[in-house]
């Protein structure tokens, strides 16, 4: 909710003419005729000091300094006389959370997953609907199991389930179970591309996301419909805190004008990807009915970025591609992404044909494979 301050009205909510334009200080003329008047105006000067004091003093003790939002789209070209468009927010960056009794329970869970290194996990997300017999979790496990050496990879990822039919899905699976719990929700249904459902959803597992790196593990995050064809550290970049999938790769990979796509990224433990994360989970405040991957891409290039110190890694659509931009190389291929595609019907459409086009792939002579099966037969109905 914006101040009337923000809005750009006086102290009374009133709006004053130059509102759009720098404030200007007003003049007097000394006269010793008019000490009443001067000693009024003393006053008022003393009492702006106090009050500027006591607001720094007030700043001062926040966890980290405030930063503006801003919704770059409605911020690009605005002018005075559309200053109403102009969305400026303040964003405290809270302190870390308390230990609690779950955090004990996930920190149990990630060390049993945990790989050689005893701090790099697997995780994705799961509920009823999409853990459902012959569903999209089945494919995702498939991945593993035909992919080129990612079989072993099962044995390290971790199943965040919304519900208890997800968890129980989960555990006949033979992974790494954790029941996430939001009190007062219900993840079990299908829920749709940007409903308050969705949106739920989405918030809290970037909450969930944080509280690993709190807890100090490093983490390739991956949606259930994407498929793991290759093992992905070996591409990842050895510098960068925090490396994302894109929807479009249109530059470089520290460039931020990529589109990244929150469905698939590593993720290394420090204090600049808590903070990261903790700044990118309170933009839900800020940008209500906004989902997480649309915050991301308005608070990607914020100042507040490189003061946390935070270094971005844009991963390629050659290797991590996606039905937005298919990797077009099966040769170099590591993952693939059911991205600009809504609803299961139409994911487990496509995502069963990428399966069959992989099979056919893998089952040429190595030095058959790229010369007769180059590419895909998908996307279909999605893209």
């Amino acid at each position: 909710m914006q101040s009337s301050a923000t809005r750009g009205g006086g102290m009374d909510g009133s709006t004053t003419k130059g509102d759009c334009d720098t404030l200007e200080s007003g003049g007097y003329h000394r006269d010793t005729n008019h000490k009443s008047m001067l000693s009024g105006v003393a006053i008022k000067i003393t009492l702006m000091f106090v009050l500027v004091g006591t607001s720094v003093l007030i700043l001062n003790q926040s966890s980290y300094p405030l930063e503006f939002f801003r919704n770059h789209s409605s911020f690009s070209g605005a002018s005075c006389a559309d200053s109403s468009s102009v969305h400026q927010y303040t964003l405290p960056i809270p302190p870390s959370s308390p230990a609690k009794d779950e955090n004990i329970e996930l920190e149990k869970t990630l060390r049993k997953a945990a790989m050689k290194d005893n701090k790099t996990v697997i995780i994705t997300t799961l509920n009823a609907a999409w853990s459902e017999p012959n569903s999209l979790f089945d494919l995702f496990l498939e991945s593993f199991r035909i992919g080129d050496g990612t079989a072993h990879l099962l044995d390290h990822v971790v199943v965040g389930a919304f519900d208890e039919t997800a968890y129980e899905r989960c555990k006949a699976a033979g992974l790494h179970c954790y029941a996430v719990t939001t009190e007062g929700v219900d993840f079990s249904g299908e829920a749709f591309f940007m409903s308050e459902d969705y949106l739920k959803m989405m918030w809290r597992r970037i909450d969930l996301l944080r509280t690993v790196l709190e807890l100090g593990f490093d983490f390739v995050f991956t949606d259930a419909d994407v498929m793991w064809l290759r093992d992905p550290f070996k591409k990842f970049y050895e510098d960068g805190d925090f490396q994302i999938a894109c929807d479009h790769y249109w530059a470089n990979y520290t460039d931020v004008s990529n589109s990244p796509n929150g469905g698939f990224n590593y993720v290394k433990s420090n204090n600049r990807t808590i903070e990261f994360y903790k700044f990118w989970h309170n933009g839900r405040e800020y940008f209500p009915g906004r989902h997480d991957q649309d915050v991301l891409n308005m608070i990607k290039d914020n100042p507040i970025i490189p003061r946390i110190g935070l270094e971005f890694r844009f991963l390629d659509t050659a290797y991590f591609g996606g039905f937005c931009e298919p990797s077009k190389d099966l040769d170099e291929v590591i993952t693939m992404h059911a991205n600009c595609c809504i609803g299961i019907p139409n994911k487990m459409h496509d995502l069963t044909m990428l399966i069959d086009d992989w099979k056919r792939y893998m089952a040429l002579p190595p030095s058959n494979r790229n010369s007769t099966t180059k590419s895909w037969t998908v996307p279909r109905i999605c893209g």
